[in-house]
């Protein structure tokens, strides 16, 4: 059995007095989701994220409460088990770039709304407990 270790972030600002969340569309699948890639030697997962939340949408985040930690497992393929890790992130830079040749859409949804542009049960269990902790976080 392949492992495999991805990590990002639900990605958040604040517009307007709403809460928006930073969804991509992957060229590969053409679902909605959020960006995250593979964990490399010698990082952290935070330090992924970081990395990972640039290269696909040239975003800038702050990860100020790492508390907020969610894991997602599943098989991609038969013998590949994946592992994906979700922070919750500030954006604190706004102009987004989709990185070519993996993203073909970026966009900002207010986060009452994002679960109706998800296809997984799973990112919508993730938005729900996002907005949870946002909102006992006074954010």
């Amino acid at each position: 059995m392949n492992y495999e270790k991805s990590c990002g972030a639900i990605v958040y600002r604040k517009h307007y007095g709403n809460t928006e969340i930073l969804l991509i569309k992957h060229i590969k699948s053409g679902y909605w989701s959020f960006p995250k890639g593979h964990m490399e030697q010698g990082e952290t997962e935070i330090q992924t994220a970081v990395r990972e939340i640039k290269e696909e949408t040239n975003i800038d985040i702050s990860i100020d409460d790492p508390s907020f930690r969610e894991t997602v497992i599943f098989n991609p393929r038969r013998d590949t088990r994946k592992e994906v890790v979700y922070f919750v992130a500030r954006a604190t830079s706004h102009e987004v770039k989709a990185q070519e040749e993996e993203i073909s859409e970026i966009r900002w949804v207010e986060i009452s709304q994002a679960p109706q542009h998800l296809a997984y049960d799973n990112d919508k269990l993730i938005v729900n407990r996002v907005r949870a902790f946002l909102a006992k976080s006074r954010i």
